[in-house]
């Protein structure tokens, strides 16, 4: 009898093991394949934050020279014209500055060379989303240029002009200068001009 209990026990020691061994190896499956759903997530997180920083440079490195040729002939910051492009055309991704070249949202009122899109406006306290007639151009070159013109000669439909945007000292003032004229409904357009300006360091263009 007592021979009997100690294979009894012999074979419960060894399925126990086996067990645990089946358990630990299902826990090390479960674990490795955890962690490297983190590390893929992270990879992709990765890659996308790289893809987005290219896109951006590209971006700045497709306007400044455009942004400053019109610094060296009409003393407009480059640094205030990139970082504008770069608000209003959601880094030339919008619809607008994508299908129809317009970065700065810029009116216009020849049906023959503009068109009719949704955009928003902030209006008594609040945005609202309406309709507006834009400018279509050929290049985001020709949008500069025109953006510039508006800078020394105001709109058809405007005819202020933003002489002390021009006749900044820098871009500080020119994005502040911007904000005191009515160039935007924004309330923060200044602040948020200067945010982008000094986080992609565009004050270098203005050298």
């Amino acid at each position: 009898m007592a021979r009997r209990k100690g294979k009894k026990r012999k074979s419960g020691t060894k399925t126990l093991i086996w067990l645990l061994v089946i358990i630990a190896l299902f826990l090390g499956v479960y674990a490795a394949h955890h962690y490297y759903r983190i590390w893929n997530q992270q990879r992709i997180e990765r890659q996308m934050e790289h893809q987005d920083r290219e896109a951006k440079r590209l971006f700045i490195k497709q306007v400044a020279p455009e942004a400053q040729a019109m610094q060296n002939t009409y003393h407009v910051c480059a640094s205030v014209t990139i970082a504008q492009a770069i608000l209003e055309s959601q880094w030339g991704t919008s619809q607008l500055a994508s299908q129809y070249h317009n970065l700065f949202g810029i009116k216009g009122t020849d049906p023959s060379n503009s068109k009719v899109m949704t955009t928003k406006e902030y209006i008594n306290g609040r945005w609202i989303v309406t309709k507006g007639r834009f400018r279509v151009y050929d290049s985001w070159s020709d949008s500069i240029k025109d953006h510039t013109k508006l800078m020394l000669n105001g709109t058809d439909m405007n005819k202020q002009n933003y002489q002390d945007v021009v006749n900044a000292k820098n871009y500080k003032e020119a994005a502040e200068a911007l904000q005191k004229s009515g160039y935007a409904t924004d309330p923060d357009y200044a602040k948020k001009l200067i945010s982008v300006i000094q986080t992609y360091k565009l004050y270098n263009y203005d050298k």
